[in-house]
């Protein structure tokens, strides 16, 4: 059986921008659920400078997605799981940007009912996610 997860993070959380975006070469915005003990991750990425393939590119704008499991203890938020394609199916490794495993480490504060500060240990911006959807978790089997 799934696990119900934590109460406060059950939803749809979206970062809408980061401090001085304009002024960066590449930055990353994250829309996140949280579904009982699982989680989605859809990381649009822009970037001014071409490091890849065009056709990857996308002109310098685009979106990766993770699914997995997460755990909470005390101030820390673990996500692990798999890069997968928008629809959830498990990404294939001949495709464009990451594939494979995704691990994520985050401090995580809690600012207000509808406002999260997820500070990743891997990078210095911090996302700043509001509440878009709220849902409650409905355990399923696995």
């Amino acid at each position: 059986m799934q696990t119900p997860g934590e109460g406060y993070l059950q939803g749809e959380w979206q970062q809408d921008s980061i401090p001085k975006q304009k002024l960066l070469l590449t930055y990353s915005l994250y829309q996140l659920r949280f579904s009982c003990d699982s989680f989605f991750v859809a990381i649009k990425s822009f970037s001014k400078v071409n490091t890849g393939a065009d056709s990857c590119m996308n002109y310098g704008r685009w979106t990766e997605y993770c699914r997995g499991t997460y755990e909470e203890k005390n101030d820390t938020l673990h996500l692990k799981g798999q890069f997968c394609n928008a629809d959830m199916t498990i990404k294939d490794d001949k495709g464009c940007f990451r594939s494979g495993d995704y691990e994520e480490i985050f401090r995580i504060s809690k600012k207000s009912d509808s406002l999260v500060q997820f500070a990743s240990t891997s990078n210095v911006i911090p996302i700043d996610a509001h509440l878009i959807k709220r849902t409650s978790c409905h355990i399923k089997p696995l």
